[in-house]
């Protein structure tokens, strides 16, 4: 009898010493998380706080948002009737276009632009493309007043110029956003900018197919009619995005 007590009373105790450890490992991993979820929060508003990163998104955001904007319009004005001011060009020849432009991106990202970057530094990388996008812009209504080779030989020369100074442009900016933040919030800092940019990605397309149909309901405008309208408001986004790569708005932090 009195070993089947003892027996019995150490059993009890046992239980009520795994119960115990229960608890205290449930309040270990919830404070844990909360403590987890405080970083979280504080790494978000440091990364919020840090202008040499927000104005390097800033900047980001503006040249996508053109970007966007001009490659819906592309292929919407290549293939317009010449009586809207477009082409006349079939998607057959604006893949062409495009495929010649592709091949060439791919060369000038992996050979030149670290030549590029090396000698001029990011910021003055997407400072030039910046401003030698707008000319190349502004000639995309002269363009339409060729036909024949030289249309198809000049249209996609200027496409492939216009998208290696965009390559150029993002690069540039995505190396001033790492640079702007320690290695170890790099990631939360390339989310937030992703974040951003997703935003004007998906505005960019629905702004710059409602701004060519637009301009086509306008070809006798007395100020910048037709198509002349389409490249010029490009170009306005264009010149905003560069004079934003001056200080006192961008400023550069190296971590």
């Amino acid at each position: 009898m009195n070993c089947f007590c003892m027996i019995f009373l150490k059993l009890q105790e046992t239980l009520h010493f795994h119960k115990k450890t229960e608890v205290e490992s449930t309040s270990n991993i919830t404070d844990a998380e909360e403590n987890t979820n405080a970083k979280k929060d504080s790494n978000l508003i440091s990364l919020f706080k840090n202008w040499p990163l927000m104005s390097a998104i800033i900047v980001y955001c503006v040249f996508a948002l053109e970007d966007m904007a001009y490659s819906e319009i592309f292929s919407l004005w290549a293939v317009s009737p010449r009586s809207l001011g477009g082409l006349s060009y079939t998607t057959e020849d604006v893949g062409t276009v495009l495929s010649i432009t592709g091949v060439s991106l791919l060369f000038f990202q992996t050979a030149l632009y670290p030549i590029a970057e090396r000698k001029f530094g990011p910021i003055m990388v997407v400072r030039m493309s910046g401003v030698l996008t707008i000319p190349l812009l502004a000639s995309y209504p002269y363009i339409a007043m060729l036909s024949g080779f030289m249309l198809f030989f000049t249209l996609s020369c200027v496409s492939i110029v216009i998208n290696i100074f965009t390559v150029s442009i993002t690069t540039g900016t995505l190396m001033l956003q790492n640079k702007a933040v320690e290695q170890r919030q790099r990631g939360a800092a390339n989310g937030l900018a992703m974040t951003f940019m997703s935003i004007c990605k998906a505005v960019g397309p629905a702004c710059g197919g409602a701004l060519l149909s637009w301009s086509q309901k306008r070809l006798n405008a007395a100020f910048l009619p037709g198509d002349q309208i389409v490249f010029f408001l490009l170009n306005v986004i264009e010149a905003i995005g560069v004079l934003l790569t001056f200080k006192p708005f961008l400023i550069t932090n190296h971590y």
